[in-house]
């Protein structure tokens, strides 16, 4: 087989995680082992630069440089909500035509996924050899084929230590506290807030997933139930929970705002929250918060999975291997080996592309308002070590002039 010769393209799509550089950082350590690789060149704002031809070139970065970028959150190469059609995918291809691109890599989600779909599509019927490969990311991890995304283990530590920290503080002054966490039609994040649990009474205590119809009459059961047991009660919920007709509880307070992909907007605001808040209150209950945590989630510094960033690294050095050495296409998936390894294998781009996953249904518990010890398994090993937190162990004193 003829070696592909030309320069290869990197860019980054869809909303920053903790993680995404190091994705980046792993295309490029593994391109510049290969001599057919001219040029390494990054777009900038994502597709957008690669339709506008704002591009870096990476080959002129130092490795020291690009050490400190990878361990950096968000998306050095800066990112993009384009979500590319045929005609914009067009402008793509000719873009790396005109700048003899041979490598193109695109790290993202599903959309992303599709548009190395289309672009490889494009890159066929013009005759012209272009080795396209969509490197996985998504702090939802909702991607379909692999075990799970990049992105997602830092996120989901950012959540389970914001749950641990806010629980700690509702255990010292109770009430309700309930906190939104993104996930439009996915509950990984937000099934997250779990892992930080020690003790058997430790919050959160009820959880809300967009993949069970949230009831409001059960959700007010719900937390008189735990708030009677516990005297307070911390709940998490998606911001993408919906009716039993499947219409997002938040729509009827946005008016249907919707975002650019033309799904409802669910960020953005912290409606959710207070409408779940003043549900509580009607109840009786005095002391009641509610947080949206927003884009705190995506790459809070300083709350990073070691071992989210080695995959990550890992994943765009195996995209650029499968890519160059082997002249393939496709998206890079992870799969889980024993308790706990990953090996890395390449899926055609038509399985990842456009359609997300959810939660299967034995990560759910019955009452659809927490989850089961198999999400748990499943979670833990994605998040790396979490900080250390303690109770005080000791004996109650007897009442002298407050006897019971």
């Amino acid at each position: 087989m003829s070696r592909l010769e030309g320069k290869a393209l990197v860019a980054q799509g869809g909303g920053p995680t903790a993680v995404i550089n190091q994705s980046i950082f792993g295309v490029l350590l593994e391109a510049r082992k290969h001599s057919e690789v001219t040029h390494i060149y990054g777009a900038v704002h994502g597709v957008r630069g690669i339709k506008n031809e704002d591009f870096l070139d990476l080959t002129e970065v130092t490795t020291q440089n690009f050490e400190a970028v990878a361990a950096t959150p968000s998306a050095g190469l800066l990112s993009t909500r384009d979500k590319p059609d045929v005609e914009y995918c067009k402008a793509i291809f000719e873009s790396c035509r005109a700048h003899n691109i041979r490598y193109f890599f695109y790290c993202g989600g599903n959309d992303s996924a599709d548009t190395c779909r289309i672009v490889n599509e494009q890159a066929n019927e013009a005759g012209y050899e272009l080795r396209v490969v969509h490197v996985p990311k998504t702090i939802d991890n909702d991607l379909k084929v692999t075990d799970h995304c990049p992105g997602y283990g830092s996120a989901a530590k950012f959540v389970a230590q914001a749950f641990a920290g806010a629980n700690l503080d509702n255990r010292a002054i109770p009430g309700v506290y309930i906190a939104v966490v993104m996930g439009r039609s996915a509950g990984f994040l937000t099934a997250a807030s779990v892992l930080g649990k020690k003790y058997p009474d430790d919050g959160p205590h009820l959880v809300y997933l967009p993949e069970r119809a949230f009831i409001k009459k059960n959700f007010i059961a719900d937390v008189r139930k735990v708030y009677d047991k516990y005297g307070r009660c911390v709940v998490a919920v998606s911001e993408g929970i919906v009716d039993d007709n499947g219409t997002p509880i938040i729509s009827a307070f946005t008016g249907g705002e919707k975002d650019a992909h033309g799904n409802v907007q669910l960020s953005g605001t912290g409606a959710l929250g207070d409408l779940l808040a003043a549900e509580v209150k009607a109840m009786g209950i005095k002391r009641v918060r509610s947080d949206t945590f927003g884009y705190l989630q995506r790459s809070f510094l300083g709350c990073v999975s070691e071992i989210d960033q080695a995959e990550a690294r890992a994943v765009g050095e195996k995209a650029a291997k499968f890519a160059i050495r082997h002249n393939s296409d496709g998206s890079v998936a992870i799969k889980r080996e024993g308790n706990y390894a990953v090996s890395y294998f390449l899926t055609p781009l038509s399985t990842v592309a456009r359609h997300a996953t959810e939660m299967p249904a034995s990560f759910i518990n019955a009452e659809s308002n927490g989850v089961t010890e198999d999400f748990v398994k499943y979670a833990r090993p994605l998040i790396g070590e979490l900080p250390t937190l303690e109770h005080l162990h000791a004996p109650k004193v007897p009442k002298i002039l407050n006897k019971d």
